[in-house]
């Protein structure tokens, strides 16, 4: 519904995809063959995955992880590039918050962008991870993950937070709408602390008194807006791939649809839009 055509030309939906390269232009050759198998997220501006065939930018592409099979592939570049970016480029976890405690609080940990995010902040940083999940299966989806802490976010969060008693987190990263829960981070995160928002925006009037830093991220930025560093993206995919294949970080797919048809396909888009999906799920197949 958020890309209805704007006139008679159908929009092809998809974002995430894994395949093999059937065809190089002249700017791509430097990058890959025919041949190459391959993993990518792609450009919200141009077709998407949910076809046989698809052009994409080689520039944000990387290489598919020899480990993992086409489905587990797929589930990760877009989960994997917004988490990335927002931690290592926008929330810069490797720098230390004055005064707070070494921690970030992923909210909404069992998505899909939070169960990649937990993964890479538990295995390439030194800070404790707090997650938020509500369902026991949730629970324990993100303690799978690699959460230190889960607390509940159908309660109020800062209670819970000081409850750990580890102290204010420096770094709050939430991946789904973080409205109604404005309030509390506000009170949660440590002074000068740094917010991630991927969603809706929210009142920020309280966060002006603490000096807390707001970053948005959307990773169709690079692609998008055709940006000097749009290399970047592929060369992260290869290094999440190197690390899948490494047994660092692992794929977040819990549910296979089957073969890419209408049917399979509203049924996907149901199951997402119930707001309940652990981790992602990837069709296969024409």
């Amino acid at each position: 519904r958020s890309r209805a055509p704007t006139g008679s030309a159908p929009v092809v939906l998809g974002y995430d995809a894994s395949g093999i390269v059937l065809q190089v232009g002249p700017q791509a050759q430097s990058l890959f063959k025919v041949g190459d198998e391959i993993f990518y997220a792609g450009a919200i501006n141009r077709n998407g995955s949910n076809a046989e065939r698809q052009a994409v930018d080689a520039r944000i592409v990387g290489r598919k992880p020899k480990s993992l099979d086409w489905s587990e592939a797929a589930a990760l570049p877009l989960t994997a590039i917004t988490a990335w970016e927002m931690l290592f480029d926008r929330l810069w976890v490797a720098r230390a918050v004055p005064g707070a405690a070494k921690a970030v609080l992923i909210i909404g940990g069992a998505g899909g962008v939070g169960s990649i995010a937990i993964q890479l902040a538990r295995k390439l940083t030194d800070l404790t991870v707090i997650a938020t999940a509500s369902r026991p299966e949730t629970v324990a989806w993100c303690k799978e993950m690699g959460a230190h802490h889960v607390i509940d976010h159908s309660q109020p969060l800062a209670p819970q937070i000081a409850s750990l008693g580890i102290g204010a987190p420096g770094l709050v990263f939430s991946t789904t709408n973080a409205g109604p829960y404005g309030q509390d981070i506000a009170i949660l995160i440590a002074p000068q602390g740094r917010l991630g928002l991927i969603a809706d925006s929210m009142d920020m009037a309280p966060f002006k008194t603490k000096s807390i830093s707001i970053h948005w991220e959307f990773m169709f930025t690079r692609p998008v807006e055709q940006t000097a560093d749009i290399v970047e993206q592929g060369k992260l995919l290869n290094e999440v791939a190197r690390l899948v294949d490494a047994g660092t970080l692992r794929t977040t797919l819990t549910k296979r649809m089957g073969k890419l048809t209408p049917a399979n396909l509203i049924a996907a888009h149901k199951l997402l839009e119930e707001g309940k999906m652990i981790g992602k799920l990837a069709l296969e197949g024409m």
